[in-house]
């Protein structure tokens, strides 16, 4: 999936204690919130709330290193591996995968991160091309995939690019309306889901640099009736710049909370104004392991949204968007702090 700067948009509960991490004198958490605000330090992965998925690309690359000898390859990219990293269901069916998903995290008592990506002219047909054919087909997706969290606590980042896409100008305005109603739409259904959290894309602050272009758009595809809208999706800005964004967003929107993938972003973006700077930048690292210990009031998680590994799409000799990349998943985790 493509995630544009500015230069490229012109052409992206847990019901008790937590299993671990927590004492017996704190208040059980929704599915990433209230945050805390004892510490900036993020919780061990160990103490996150969020699930792990055993069968992630991550994890089967782990075990193929270790049957390889490469025990120390192997050891690195546990560093994503044994980490909660958002699962993306299938644009055709995403009930097999949210089911999955969902009962894995409910035996375990933790939370699983979804993204919702499928609405209608998707990508302004670039790199992630694709979506529902039509506006009925997109309401039903989402139908299916609301249906099968059920009642079990879930988090779900909504259509990442879409409403950038319409600021930017990439999404064509005889599609505006439609998608406006989709995502309100959406918003609606998911919330339905007693326990499911969701948070409405609003792309980066390298891409949309002025927060106020956001908030008529954001207001009318029914971010009031969310919990928030999401920063950096697929994105490398780091904390302090993604942060200030996002309180100003916010303060805009009446105090809004919001969260922020750090998948990716622990360099920082690529420096200068380098021709798709978003599309497998080198030289990055994994950022804040995912956590709901921000120690910021306005920001409820950071979250793994963009799979560490997975391609942005065929350039600088990446397979295709969405596709797992473990040379550089192994880079990521290796230049990482921790």
């Amino acid at each position: 999936m493509s995630r544009r700067t500015v230069t490229a948009a012109a052409l992206t509960l847990v019901s008790a204690l937590l299993l671990t991490g927590c004492s017996a004198d704190e208040p059980p958490k929704t599915p990433v919130g209230p945050p805390s605000t004892r510490s900036e330090a993020p919780a061990p992965s160990a103490g996150s709330p969020f699930w792990v998925d055993p069968e992630s690309d991550a994890a089967k690359q782990v075990r193929k290193y270790e049957a390889e000898g490469r025990t120390e390859d192997a050891e690195i990219l546990k560093r994503i591996a044994e980490r909660p990293v958002a699962d993306w269901p299938a644009g055709d069916d995403p009930v097999p995968e949210v089911t999955r998903a969902v009962r894995g995290a409910t035996a375990e008592g933790r939370t699983p991160v979804f993204v919702a990506y499928n609405i209608p002219h998707r990508d302004c047909g670039m790199y992630s091309a694709g979506g529902s054919h039509d506006a009925q087909a997109y309401r039903n997706w989402v139908d299916s995939f609301a249906s099968a969290i059920g009642d079990s606590p879930a988090i779900v980042v909504l259509e990442p690019d879409a409403v950038p896409h319409i600021v930017d100008g990439c999404t064509p305005a005889q599609y505006h309306d439609e998608r406006y109603e989709l995502l309100a739409g959406a918003i609606e259904r998911l919330k339905r889901q007693p326990r499911t959290r969701v948070y409405l894309d609003a792309g980066n602050p390298a891409w949309i640099d002025d927060p106020g272009k956001l908030v008529e758009p954001l207001r009318r595809a029914g971010v009031a009736r969310a919990d928030g809208f999401s920063l950096n999706v697929s994105n490398f800005q780091t904390n302090d710049t993604v942060k200030g964004f996002g309180s100003t967003l916010s303060g805009l929107l009446g105090g809004i909370h919001f969260t922020v993938d750090t998948s990716r972003n622990g360099a920082g973006p690529l420096p200068g104004d380098r021709a798709e700077a978003w599309c497998n930048p080198p030289g990055r690292s994994l950022g804040v392991p995912p956590t709901d210990r921000t120690g910021d009031e306005l920001v409820d998680a950071y979250l793994w949204i963009k799979r560490p590994g997975d391609s942005d799409g065929q350039c600088r000799g990446g397979p295709a968007a969405g596709t797992w990349w473990p040379e550089y998943a192994l880079g990521l985790a290796r230049r990482a702090k921790a």
